[in-house]
Parts: structure tokens; C-alpha cells; sequence
């Protein structure tokens, strides 16, 4: 399984534009955004989501937070994604979460930070228990494009957790004490009315099945 992950990490590295080209079918990945609507995803909170331009827009309209979370479980995974800040406020990738009925609050889960203010630790790891427990080295605090789209590659198998930022490998982390197991991804909007996100080239390798 290591050896999967290194092929997979080390041939994304090496071809950036390989994630543009992937197809559903295609040795396993598949696509969990159709550029058209929201099909295989279900929204958590009073945040708007819409699909705009082949993206996927997540916009604060409340003081809460919001989510947009998929259907289906996932444990163990390689997941590609591009990002784009519209606005301050920060945003995340949930992976083995959940949240409690009817509201937006999270009872479990990982999330993988995005932030486009620098040093705001896009990349590093928080969860619902423990807060964070890692953030990027201080060189990979500058790796984000705050007002550009960015390439996020993240794997998650077992207790280990890789985060890549437009092709630099800013978080290989062990964790000790592995929280979840399994549980949704979700996309994150931030409190307050500022959280304002466009997602788009969301695709998954499900390694669970391998």
C-alpha cells in the first residue's frame, strides 16, 4: 500500500497537469463533482452552494459555518482537488467526518486548512477533537496563490496524511492517535458571512478497494 502511494505521489509531483487529464473510468479515480450540479453531495448548514462556471461556489450568508459533504463514507483514499479564494476567511477539506443531525456542527473528523492569508497554515492538519496537530514547516507557509487557483493533492491511509500544495509536499504526517477511521470529505466555509470558495477538478482514488 505505501508503495501505491508513492508511485501515485511522486507521478502527480512530476506531472502537475496529469490531474487536468484524469478520467472517471481511468484506473480507478473517479469524479466527485460533474461541473453541472451537486449530484453526490449534501449541503450541512445554511451556506449557499452553487455551480457556476463548471465550479463549485460556497458562499457565507449566515454567521455559521457551512459544508458541503458527500453521500458515500471514504477510509482510505488519494483525493485531487483545485481551490480558489474568493475572499478572507478560511476554508478546509473534512475527511472521515460527520456532523450532528440537522446542523452544521462536526462530531468527528479530520481537516486538511485552507487559508489564503500566509502563515494561516494551508495544508497543516485539524481535527475536531484535538485542534490542530501539525501545521506546514515555516518555508511552506508561502506556497498558497491567495488570489489564483491552487492544486491540493492529499492522501489519507490509515494514521498517515500527506498534503501537496501546488506540487510541493508541504505535510507528511504520522498521527499517533488515529481519531476516525472512515466517515465523509467535506468541503468547509467559514463563520461569520467571509467564507467565500470555488472548487472544481474534484477527483478520487479510493484505495480502500485495493
Amino acid at each position: 500500500m505505501r508503495t501505491l502511494i508513492l508511485t501515485l505521489t511522486l507521478a502527480l509531483a512530476a506531472f502537475p497537469q496529469q490531474r487536468e487529464r484524469l478520467k472517471p473510468a481511468k484506473e480507478g479515480w473517479v469524479s466527485l463533482f460533474n461541473g453541472k450540479d451537486l449530484t453526490g453531495w449534501v449541503k450541512v448548514g445554511n451556506e449557499s452552494w452553487t455551480v457556476e462556471d463548471g465550479t463549485i461556489h460556497g458562499r457565507g450568508v449566515t454567521r455559521e459555518y457551512g459544508y458541503l459533504k458527500t453521500e458515500k463514507d471514504y477510509k482510505d483514499f488519494y483525493l485531487s482537488l483545485r481551490f480558489k479564494c474568493e475572499a478572507d476567511g478560511n476554508s478546509g477539506v473534512f475527511y472521515r467526518t460527520d456532523f450532528k443531525p440537522g446542523t452544521a456542527t462536526v462530531t468527528k473528523g479530520y481537516q486538511f486548512e485552507i487559508d489564503r492569508t500566509i502563515n494561516h497554515h494551508t495544508g497543516g492538519i485539524y481535527t475536531a477533537r484535538r485542534g490542530w496537530i501539525v501545521w506546514p514547516s515555516p518555508e511552506n507557509e508561502f506556497v498558497i496563490k491567495p488570489n489564483d487557483w491552487n492544486d491540493y493533492d492529499m492522501t489519507v491511509v490509515g494514521n498517515h496524511f500527506t498534503a501537496r500544495l501546488n506540487g510541493v509536499l508541504v505535510v507528511d504526517f504520522t498521527d499517533p492517535w488515529e481519531e476516525e477511521t472512515d466517515g465523509a470529505i467535506a468541503l468547509q466555509l467559514h463563520s461569520g458571512g467571509q467564507g467565500d470558495m470555488r472548487f472544481k477538478d474534484i477527483y478520487l482514488l479510493d484505495l480502500s478497494q485495493r
